[in-house]
C-alpha cells in the first residue's frame, strides 16, 4: 500500500503504476517473511498459531514462498512495460529475478541455517539494486 498511498500524496491522481508497485512489494514482502517464519516453526507449533510454515509444513511453505516471489514479478515486469523502461531496467528487473533464485537455493526445508542470510543480506541488496537500476533508468532519458 505504501506505493500508493506516497503516489497519491505526491501527485494527488490515481494511477496503475502504483498499484503494479504496491503489488510487488506484497508479493515480494509475503515471500520472505515465509521464509523467514520458516524458523518459527516450533514456537508457533507451541503456541497454536496458524502460520504459513505451521499450517503447510516448512517444503509446502516453501513453495509458496517461491510462488509469492514469482508473482512479485509479474506487476514489475508490466511496470516496466507501461513506464517504456529501457534495457537499464530490465537488468535491474533480471538482477532482482537472480536474488530471489538464490534465496531459494540457499535456504533448504532440513536446512535453516542460511535463512538469515536469505532474508536480510539477499532481500536488501535485491532491494537497493532494483530500485537503483530503476532510478537510473529513470534519469537515462537526460543523458
Amino acid at each position: 500500500m505504501a506505493p500508493i498511498g506516497a503516489f497519491l500524496a505526491i501527485s494527488g491522481e490515481f494511477k496503475i503504476e502504483p498499484i503494479l508497485l504496491s503489488l510487488a512489494v506484497f508479493f515480494w514482502v509475503g515471500g520472505f517473511d515465509i521464509l523467514y517464519a520458516l524458523q518459527d516453526d516450533e514456537f508457533d507449533e507451541e503456541h497454536q498459531l496458524k502460520s504459513i510454515p505451521q499450517r503447510f509444513g516448512r517444503k509446502k511453505a516453501m513453495n509458496i514462498s517461491r510462488i509469492s516471489h514469482l508473482f512479485s514479478l509479474i506487476p514489475l515486469f508490466i511496470f516496466g512495460i507501461m513506464i517504456e523502461a529501457t534495457w537499464i531496467y530490465y537488468i535491474g528487473f533480471s538482477l532482482f529475478l537472480a536474488i530471489l533464485t538464490i534465496e531459494h537455493i540457499l535456504v533448504k526445508p532440513n536446512d535453516l541455517s542460511r535463512v538469515n542470510l536469505a532474508f536480510a543480506t539477499m532481500n536488501g541488496m535485491g532491494g537497493v539494486i532494483f530500485a537503483t537500476f530503476t532510478i537510473l533508468d529513470l534519469f537515462s532519458f537526460y543523458f
